[in-house]
């Protein structure tokens, strides 16, 4: 058959009924109600740690060592106060001073991330040598140290925190400036004589924020990991303060008699905020990642 009589045939493929094509599921926003869901968790327990009244982890004698039961979920310590309720307030606890000590320590770093790599050399030169000796040293024996010299309790774990996280997310943001003080956008400014300050606010600061966002979130986790353990160790708040490194280290002096659900417990507790924290900042950066549209 001639080739020029084959184009008119039909083709038998092309008279079969196309498939419906499956639609791929927006996992974009799956990620957000993910997100959302994880924010709402914490949201509640923070608040209701802070609203919660000191009756409901209070010492009851006649109760105490109690195993895991309905009315008491966590169990009851040597004091016979409620785990459950404790464990709740302490973690409320740990999440204000993991937030208060995550924002002071964020914009720490963000202000020297984008002055280090815009004011000049010398600048640059002392910020780096900052880094560098706070990453030198023990991270755990400086926030001991830092909190020991401020007499321990709320503000000198705040403020340890605070003054020893900040070096990581400084070296991010810096690189990110590095590359921005190289656009033409940015050396477009430059010629057009606005000065370095405007430069940094209005052009720098904007690119930078979905990073600073993803920092500071992921700045939580260990801001509330190191105060936990820093109480646990005896150089955080006080034994009579409801707080998840106390609990564990009361725990350790009675786990060998058989009260397991002392330190199970508030320490899974403790593991399943962290993670969540961690699941929050993959999160943001995804949903801040203009790449990711197909998702």
């Amino acid at each position: 058959m001639p080739d020029a009589m084959q184009g008119l045939l039909p083709d038998p493929l092309r008279s079969l009924p196309s498939r419906p094509r499956l639609r791929a599921p927006n996992t974009r926003r799956w990620l957000l109600a993910a997100v959302t869901a994880c924010l709402v968790y914490l949201l509640v327990v923070f608040v209701w740690g802070r609203v919660m009244s000191p009756d409901l982890y209070a010492v009851h004698y006649a109760d105490k060592f109690l195993p895991p039961d309905a009315a008491h979920p966590f169990g009851t310590d040597f004091m016979g106060r409620d785990m459950f309720h404790r464990a709740i307030k302490g973690l409320s606890n740990s999440l204000v001073i993991g937030v208060v000590a995550s924002a002071v320590s964020s914009v720490i770093g963000l202000a020297f991330g984008i002055l280090s790599a815009v004011i000049g050399k010398a600048f640059d030169k002392a910020v780096l040598w900052c880094v560098d000796l706070c990453m030198g040293l023990p991270h755990l024996v400086l926030l001991i140290l830092i909190s020991f010299m401020l007499g321990k309790g709320a503000y000198g774990i705040t403020v340890g925190i605070a003054l020893t996280h900040w070096p990581e997310l400084t070296r991010i943001i810096r690189a990110e400036v590095l590359q921005l003080r190289a656009a033409p956008y940015v050396l477009a400014a430059y010629k057009m004589g606005q000065s370095r300050l405007r430069v940094a606010l209005f052009h720098i600061v904007p690119h930078v924020v979905p990073v600073y966002l993803v920092g500071v979130v992921l700045l939580f986790p260990h801001a509330i990991m190191h105060e936990a353990s820093i109480t646990f160790l005896g150089f955080g708040l006080p034994a009579e303060t409801p707080a998840i490194g106390v609990i564990l280290s009361e725990a350790m002096k009675h786990i060998a008699t058989g009260n397991w659900w002392l330190a199970l417990f508030p320490g899974l507790l403790l593991l399943v905020t962290v993670i969540l924290f961690d699941l929050i900042g993959d999160g943001v950066k995804k949903l801040l990642n203009p790449h990711s549209g197909n998702l």
